[in-house]
């Protein structure tokens, strides 16, 4: 018999029929006719319950087993009469697959704390917080792809030893063969002609270079893998390592980009809601109770576009003390972000054209000589989550803003 996952079982239309189910103990309660176990299979937050009677050969097994034991279960699908359960499982069969001992078992039924979960980071996806985690993430994952790729987008695999610095978007760290107890020098100096690649080499920082060479031969393209920066700031805004979308885009100005990334961030938040509801449901009632609605205010949303010098003039009208002063030619802070999102306009913002002088020099100049066509997308609770640009085509312009960086273009 072919193994169903739990998830599949309480979606089916009726109960009836036989099934197989696998998966690991949570808890057992027994009786002296009858075990009740509850198991998962990490395909749903929801538990199962298999009602193991004392006629049942399995039944002085099932009444021996302890949370973490995995288990094999053939038996009838039933409708179960207990509140908040759908339906549940008469045994017939009943396999231990692999014990448990209680005495030494770190999880039970209660909640843990994050620091005693991260010391056993082996069992932590077999917690409700991790699993549902996991779910969302890959339901994420599937949605970025099937977005770009319902688009025409290709998506392109770039490296992640490189080394390119990605003009400076982050610290690095840095990848070697050497032995850098004892590395070889010259000069003073260590000698990375020794090295593997005979260069010094890094995690990426982004794969924009790569795909910005693909987009002039593929028009539109997309990347989606690991990102590492070696920034020591212990905040919820900075990670080690971490996934990054960067599609690039051929003949495509700033508007189309905007436009893009609007659609992109309705069409995740979008089909999170309706394919991970049960698990965003958790994470409303046990972390964040405006998870949902936030999510929600992405979707059904109409983004507000304002240009910089206008999200500027706002926060100087506001009245509000900032820890970080406004003024123009400065960067937004996540305060300034936060406060034009959920108080002044109080929904996702597209902030444009920003000071030249902010912006990297390949962004496109505006007729004011002063700002160019980039983007920030602010969305409320988070701040920036996308940042963009419409690449500067003309080479004059563009080696003009090299030199004025000290950067050769020879």
């Amino acid at each position: 018999m072919q193994r169903s996952k739990i998830k599949d079982i309480f979606n089916a239309s009726q109960a009836g029929g036989d099934v197989l189910v696998q998966g690991w103990v949570k808890t057992r309660r027994s009786s002296k006719s009858v075990t009740f176990i509850q198991i998962t299979d990490g395909s749903t937050l929801q538990d199962l319950q298999i009602v193991v009677d004392e006629a049942n050969p399995g039944h002085d097994a099932a009444s021996g087993l302890t949370t973490g034991c995995s288990v094999s279960v053939e038996g009838t699908l039933v409708e179960s009469p207990g509140q908040g359960q759908k339906y549940e499982v008469q045994a017939k069969s009943l396999e231990v697959l692999g014990g448990s001992d209680p005495e030494t078992y770190p999880l039970q039924k209660k909640r843990h704390s994050p620091e005693f979960l991260r010391e056993i980071a082996h069992l932590r996806p077999r917690t409700n917080t991790f699993g549902a985690m996991a779910r969302v993430r890959n339901s994420m994952a599937y949605a970025i792809h099937s977005f770009y790729q319902e688009r025409g987008f290709q998506f392109i695999q770039t490296p992640i030893i490189t080394a390119s610095d990605a003009e400076g978007a982050g610290s690095m760290f840095q990848v070697t063969t050497l032995d850098m107890a004892n590395p070889p020098k010259n000069g003073g100096q260590v000698d990375h002609d020794e090295d593997f690649f005979g260069k010094p080499a890094f995690l990426t920082v982004s794969g924009q270079l790569e795909a910005e060479i693909f987009a002039l031969a593929l028009s539109d393209v997309y990347t989606f893998g690991p990102t590492f920066r070696a920034e020591n700031s212990n905040t919820s805004r900075h990670l080690a390592e971490f996934w990054m979308v960067e599609p690039e885009v051929a003949f495509c100005q700033l508007d189309g980009l905007a436009e893009l990334a609007e659609d992109f961030l309705k069409h995740i938040a979008g089909h999170v809601l309706e394919n991970c509801a049960e698990d965003m449901a958790f994470f409303n009632k046990w972390y964040d109770d405006s998870t949902i609605a936030t999510l929600e205010g992405i979707a059904n949303a109409q983004f507000e576009r304002i240009a910089y010098t206008e999200a500027v003039d706002l926060l100087l009208s506001s009245g509000e003390k900032f820890e970080f002063p406004v003024a123009w030619g400065t960067d937004l802070q996540s305060e300034h972000e936060r406060y034009l999102t959920e108080k002044k306009i109080q929904k996702p913002v597209i902030v444009t054209d920003y000071p030249k002088d902010i912006k990297a020099f390949y962004m496109r100049m505006n007729d004011d000589d002063q700002t160019v066509r980039a983007m920030d997308v602010l969305v409320p609770r988070i701040g920036e989550i996308i940042g963009g640009s419409q690449r500067e085509e003309r080479r004059d312009v563009l080696e003009g803003r090299m030199s004025e960086a000290g950067m050769s273009h020879d």
